[in-house]
């Protein structure tokens, strides 16, 4: 199973920035899926981002010009830059691996956006 280890959320004043990293253990296989979800306290987990081994991203409505997820394969780690934060993206960040099938999570990070 791969392990994944998210860093790099905080405390930002709206209209800041963070950058999240996720570190995988092992390699990728071409057909990993990497993503960010989300969840705010009493909200269903949601996503954020997604990107593919070959580069290709999809990102929820909400985000769209503001975030941008990356990927760099040889260091097995996955990015999430966030722009123009609003206090309505707080929550815990989970990053997230879809492999043949099977996801496995990290333990999340928190980002709390203050207005």
């Amino acid at each position: 199973q791969v392990q994944l280890v998210e860093s790099g959320g905080g405390l930002v004043q709206a209209g800041g920035s963070l950058r999240l990293s996720c570190a995988a253990s092992g390699t990728f296989f071409s057909r990993d899926v990497m993503g960010w979800y989300r969840q705010a306290p009493g909200r269903q987990r949601e996503l954020v981002a997604t990107i593919t081994m070959i580069g290709t991203t999809n990102y929820a409505d909400s985000v769209k010009d503001r975030f941008t997820i990356s990927r760099d394969n040889a260091k097995n780690t996955v990015y999430l830059v966030m722009n123009s934060l609003k206090p309505e993206d707080s929550g815990v960040y989970y990053c997230n691996i879809l492999r043949l099938g099977v996801a496995s999570w990290g333990q999340g990070t928190q980002v709390t956006v203050s207005s």
